[in-house]
């Protein structure tokens, strides 16, 4: 269709506004929806678009494209990178096409052809704004077909660009059991990058790279955000150079992180960007998190029924798979109302710890006589669902697997490398191994009515190189992470039904790459509610509560050693996709009804908890948290207000629920079924004496723009909080 000299994409109060003319595409505006522009209001939009002329610049004003590059007076990071034996280094890429259109389901989608002549590539870069306000960018990389010799990309990154407002950056650290920490920094002049390097995105993954006002919270602020939907290596940078970026102030972008020599191009050969999703918001923090989940919410793949209440054998038996306890382990879950259970590591060949059998996976004749359909089918004969735990991309050097394919193993023809948690690297992208992996995935899945996959991946990928014809090291996380989206894909096909868990060590592959591919995430191995408060609270940032796996664990967590209450763990774990990893054989009666009581809460609130929005306060004490979910209409939620430390103050005092419409009617009372919290006073605030007995009537504007004083709770001590409209419509 005839596309106009400037196209806008609007969609959920948010435009991109981009200018088709000249050598090369720019974006005018992105941010903040303009309205329907008239020519006029374009003409005026591209008017402000031209920048100075600056001492010691170019002759001509600066622009930055949507394909930026030296030749239009970029000193940044250029689009694409690359060269053929060192040369064709300086890519001119000019516009050869475009394509416009509106989506279905709102939204609208913008194609831009490129040609560069120097590197002798053609360049489709797809900017699609969906209902949400998210948009998805994502460019293709084709040799031309004329093109004399191998073009080796050494980098492509996709940018938007900022306004001098946006002058703050948040974005993630972590490590094994504290993943996605929360870092602030200005931002200053010049470039702040982040390159992950473990052949996943990893614990201190950056997660999603936010630029905003200074001093932007969850509930305020203007912000930008983007996220690498990527599973291998990756790479986010913003850059603000002294001159500026155009009449923009800098540049938000990202990619894959390439190796040297790992993606190199011959005629017709084509290589495509992850996807990388920008977003912006007006409302803080919990504005953006609402578009993330918006736009996860609409996919055709996402998951539609109630999401089942879990129980993982891990932290119940460990390696200590008997058959009769397995069993019983299962009546208790089916008791206290759980919905799936999965038993974890320990059941194949020769895993009876965890430095050997990774590899093989076939069950364990020696500890499963029978293989597992004893427990399978006393599972589903309970009605619940069965998992399994794998580590398909794993291998123990002393696995049957091992010693019979040594070709497999990733890693230097030299000699392999580091071991890591006694295991390395099965090099997927090998056909043979691939092929291998998915007829022992099908069968299982197959022969024992597998519901679930909990897929771990618990090393980095160090020294990831694998063999040529001619016994060169070539890098391999690029061909790793390909071969593990086919299989995940193609396991799927196959068992339509099949849901799968991405887990690695924990946290450390959580992005929308692989999430288009599975159903859920295991956001920490850490079940310490006093770690998990944020840990939930910042991977909720990006996936929203149904995707999120949230265990109750034991008294004493296992990863930890630190001793919280029953009623702090378990209110926890409520927002989530909720879970046990505890051995309900040795609870008491008493436990065993609370966590019934739970569960049954849990079932309750589900509804709310997975079609909600997700909203976070900006408290004064850190050590005090009020986060929640609230229905679409602002009418119903459920709150958690959580403190894990003492404070200097003594009152809480007054704290805004967040996202309830300010002009209706709610009625409000305190859950204590799971148990009264432990509070710092003698008397608690009226209101919350009054409604830990019955409903409490309250003004919209009262609880929204006033606020409750909050009890003062002793450390380690969560509150749960429910409102329902008073006048229900």
């Amino acid at each position: 269709m005839d596309v106009p000299n400037v196209v806008q994409l609007r969609a959920a109060g948010t435009a991109v506004v981009v200018e088709l003319t000249g050598t090369v595409p720019r974006v005018l505006h992105w941010g903040e929806d303009l309205g329907e522009l008239s020519d006029d209001g374009c003409a005026a939009l591209l008017l402000s678009a031209e920048a100075s002329v600056l001492n010691n610049a170019p002759d001509v004003p600066r622009r930055f494209s949507v394909w930026p590059t030296e030749a239009e007076g970029w000193s940044g990071t250029p689009a694409h990178e690359g060269h053929v034996d060192g040369t064709a280094t300086s890519p001119r890429p000019r516009l050869t096409g475009a394509r416009h259109r509106t989506l279905p389901g709102g939204g609208a989608e913008l194609v831009v052809d490129l040609a560069d002549d120097v590197s002798g590539l053609d360049i489709v870069l797809t900017y699609r704004l969906d209902a949400s306000g998210v948009l998805a960018v994502d460019a293709a990389l084709t040799r031309t077909a004329g093109g004399a010799g191998r073009y080796q990309v050494a980098g492509v990154s996709t940018f938007l660009p900022l306004p001098g407002r946006a002058a703050e950056l948040l974005d993630f650290t972590g490590k094994w059991c504290r993943e996605r920490a929360p870092q602030r920094r200005p931002l200053d002049f010049g470039g702040y990058a982040r390159e992950i390097r473990r052949g996943k995105p990893g614990p201190d993954s950056p997660y999603l790279l936010v630029a905003g006002v200074p001093g932007f919270r969850f509930r305020t602020g203007e912000v930008w955000g983007v996220h690498v939907a990527w599973s291998g290596n990756q790479r986010y940078l913003v850059e603000r150079p002294p001159e500026g970026a155009g009449v923009h102030a800098s540049a938000l972008g990202g990619g894959e992180l390439l190796r040297p020599g790992e993606i190199a191009l011959g005629p017709g050969e084509t290589y495509r960007t992850p996807v990388c999703y920008f977003a912006w918001s007006d409302g803080g923090l919990d504005g953006l998190a609402g578009r993330f989940h918006d736009l996860l919410r609409a996919r055709p793949q996402h998951p539609a029924r109630p999401r089942p209440l879990t129980l993982n054998t891990w932290e119940a038996v460990y390696f200590d798979h008997d058959l009769e306890r397995l069993l019983a382990l299962a009546d208790r879950a089916a008791e206290v109302g759980v919905e799936r259970v999965v038993l974890d590591d320990g059941w194949f060949r020769g895993r009876r710890d965890d430095t050997a059998g990774l590899g093989d996976w076939f069950v364990d004749e020696n500890v499963w006589p029978n293989g597992l359909a004893p427990l399978a089918d006393h599972v589903h004969g309970l009605g619940m669902e069965f998992g399994l735990w794998v580590e398909p991309e794993m291998v123990n050097l002393g696995s049957e697997l091992a010693r019979a394919h040594p070709d497999w193993v990733l890693g230097p023809a030299s000699g392999l490398g580091l071991g890591f948690r006694h295991q390395y690297v099965l090099n997927i992208a090998a056909e043979e191994a691939w092929a291998y992996l998915l007829d022992r995935l099908d069968t299982l899945v197959g022969r024992y009515s597998i519901d679930y996959l909990k897929w771990d991946h618990n090393r980095d990928l160090l020294e990831a190189v694998f063999g040529d014809a001619g016994g060169a090291n070539r890098p391999a996380v690029h061909a790793q992470t390909t071969a593990l989206y086919r299989l995940l894909d193609t396991l799927k096909t196959r068992h339509p039904a099949l849901e799968i868990e991405t887990c690695a060590a924990g946290g450390g592959r959580i992005d929308l790459g692989i999430l288009a591919r599975t159903d859920r995430v295991w956001a920490s191995d850490c079940n310490d509610p006093v770690e998990r408060q944020a840990i939930q609270r910042w991977t909720g940032q990006l996936i929203p509560p149904e995707l999120i796996g949230s265990h109750v664990g034991a008294e004493q967590a296992h990863t930890t050693g630190r001793l919280t209450s029953a009623s702090f763990r378990l209110a926890t774990a409520l927002f989530g996709h909720a879970g046990i990893e505890q051995d309900l054989t040795r609870c008491s009666a008493e436990e065993l009804g609370r966590m019934a009581a739970w569960a049954a809460m849990y079932r309750e609130f589900r509804p709310l908890l997975h079609q909600g929005r997700v909203v976070r306060a900006d408290t004064e004490d850190e050590a005090t948290l009020l986060h929640g979910v609230v229905s679409r209409d602002g009418t119903d939620a459920l709150y958690c207000w959580a403190r894990t430390v003492t404070s200097a103050a003594g009152q809480s005092g007054r704290v805004r629920l967040p996202g309830l419409a300010p002009d209706r009617d709610h009625v409000v009372r305190i859950r204590t079924d799971l148990g009264p919290p432990s509070m710092h006073h003698i008397a608690a605030p009226a209101w919350a004496d009054r409604a830990m007995r019955d409903w409490v009537p309250f003004p919209g504007a009262v609880l929204a723009r006033a606020g409750l004083p909050m009890p003062t709770l002793d450390p380690q001590q969560a509150m749960l909080i429910e409102v329902r409209p008073a006048d229900p419509r």
